[in-house]
């Protein structure tokens, strides 16, 4: 299999371009415009032959025609993110809606064997009821959300219309390893644990009732897999979660029980526009067709993070300074 990753030097991403590379069979383009995706996400696949970087712009049609030639598969992940899209619709709706139309079309051109769309809980927007299955009407509260909620419906138009093999998966609320903790990539997690190892508040927007489905990593790469070799998953779509609701609030409790040491406090400042208010995933669909399971709890997916980010070459203090700098609080 020739396998094409969009995003594949993201967060996500990178992550799941670890899990194909263990294969050993597949050959794996890494797709990125480097915006917020990293090249040293993916350096240790830097002697592996059968992994390629490509720098590309999803923007760009005929790069992505040019690319798609002679794949098989794609995961596609590439993408704008929430807070970018509050600033910016225009330049999130481009890359979201009008990159994923590009993709869709090139694979059709190419007789692509599976197309895998990583969409978002966010489509789903604040939960009216709960927990959330893939039925729960979607209402996103951001142009982001309304951006991948537009990739989904061409992708699923292109499986009806076209008959493309198209899968849609809804990860909720990922994080570890690799996840941006800086500017308007930033996510929770991460700024709280930068924040902690800085003695620096801990900052919650709004009363921090406000829940989340959080993720581990690896939990949504095996999703993700899984999802991509699953036949009966062609033309449908499946939650890849935890299962689990928290507050934002206990989160940041978590944090500071994972990091006694520090001397950070909670502070709230006013909400955000277009916050999600409750995310609670129900994963029955991924368990009965998929088999999926998830394996790590909160708690020590934390810790782990907090252990990776002490063995990487990150300098805390030069990550609170960017966190600041870059932050649109």
């Amino acid at each position: 299999m020739k396998i094409l990753v969009t995003g594949g030097a993201g967060f996500i991403g990178s992550n799941l371009v670890d899990a194909l590379a263990e294969r050993e069979t597949d050959e794996i383009i890494v797709a990125d415009d480097f915006s917020s995706g990293k090249r040293e996400n993916v350096a240790q696949h830097a002697s592996n032959p059968r992994v390629r970087v490509a720098e590309l712009d999803i923007r760009n049609k005929d790069a992505v025609r040019a690319i798609m030639r002679g794949v098989d598969a794609v995961y596609h992940l590439a993408v704008q993110c929430v807070r970018v899209s509050i600033r910016d619709p225009y330049l999130v709706h481009d890359v979201n809606a009008t990159g994923t139309l590009h993709l869709l079309t090139a694979a059709l051109d190419e007789n692509i064997k599976r197309f895998v769309y990583c969409s978002s809980s966010e489509v789903y927007g604040t939960a009216t009821r709960v927990p959330m299955d893939e039925e729960h009407p979607p209402v996103p509260t951001t142009p982001y959300g309304a951006s991948k909620l537009a990739g989904e419906v061409y992708a699923r138009s292109f499986f009806l219309t076209y008959g493309l093999p198209v899968t849609v998966v809804r990860p909720f609320n990922t994080y570890g390893p690799r996840e941006h903790f800086e500017g308007p990539y930033g996510e929770v997690i991460p700024k709280f644990v930068v924040r902690a190892l800085n003695d620096a508040p801990l900052v919650i927007f709004g009363d921090g009732t406000q829940t989340r489905d959080f993720t581990e990593v690896s939990d949504t790469v095996r999703g993700l897999c899984m999802a991509g070799e699953c036949d009966a998953l062609v033309g449908d779509v499946v939650n890849i979660a935890r299962g689990q609701e928290v507050s934002v609030a206990t989160l940041a409790q978590i944090v500071l029980d994972t990091l006694p040491e520090s001397k950070s406090v909670i502070e709230h400042q006013a909400p955000r526009p277009g916050d999600v208010l409750r995310h609670y995933a129900d994963i029955t669909k991924a368990r009965r067709v998929l088999g999926f399971e998830p394996r790590s709890a909160l708690r020590e997916g934390v810790k782990r993070y907090v252990d990776w980010l002490r063995r990487s070459e990150f300098d805390p203090r030069a990550m609170l300074r960017q966190e600041k700098l870059r932050n649109w609080e």
